[in-house]
């Protein structure tokens, strides 16, 4: 008998887990990196639009982050928008900085529904810790587009929103980092 309840409480356990797998959405990985350092991370796309292959995926780049360099992939082509600094400011190796990276987007390439992939940056942190940093992203399919560019507002948590953007959290730096 406690078998027979052990096996239905799994049974029931899953299916609430079901709807949760459903709203899978893009994130980052690694989510946390060192504020002031770099990070590698991939943003991780999972599925398609509504079973519609994907053609594009564009991360918008929030205020602070002042270099990203994407990651080539075979068979897509990558476009990365800048804008002009109102001052330069002092980057690594003492080369001034005076455009900052708002958006990559890689094109041109084809990830089916029943695939995933993994759209890879280096990206340059701001000296924040504590923060959390979210990436707008927007995920274009042959036929519409998933908007992953919700938010959330003070106290309110990611889980809640249905579009979430990707995020990482910005950790106190423990010496030297690479890039």
């Amino acid at each position: 008998m406690l078998s027979i309840l052990r096996a239905t409480i799994v049974a029931c356990a899953g299916l609430v887990l079901i709807p949760a797998l459903a709203r899978a959405h893009v994130v980052a990985d690694p989510n946390e990196g060192p504020a002031g350092g770099y990070i590698r991370t991939a943003f991780r796309v999972t599925h398609g639009c509504k079973g519609s292959p994907t053609l594009a995926v564009t991360i918008r780049m929030p205020e602070g982050v002042l270099s990203a360099k994407p990651m080539p992939k075979p068979g897509w082509t990558i476009e990365i928008k800048t804008r002009l600094l109102e001052k330069p400011v002092a980057g690594q190796h003492g080369f001034a900085v005076r455009d900052a990276v708002t958006e990559v987007t890689w094109q041109g390439g084809r990830l089916e529904n029943n695939q995933f992939d993994e759209f890879v940056v280096m990206v340059g942190l701001p000296d924040r810790a504590g923060e959390t940093l979210y990436f707008p992203t927007v995920q274009t399919c042959e036929k519409g587009a998933n908007n992953w560019t919700g938010i959330p507002a003070a106290g309110q948590s990611a889980h809640d929103l249905p579009e979430p953007a990707p995020s990482i959290t910005l950790k106190p730096a423990a010496g030297h980092h690479a890039h």
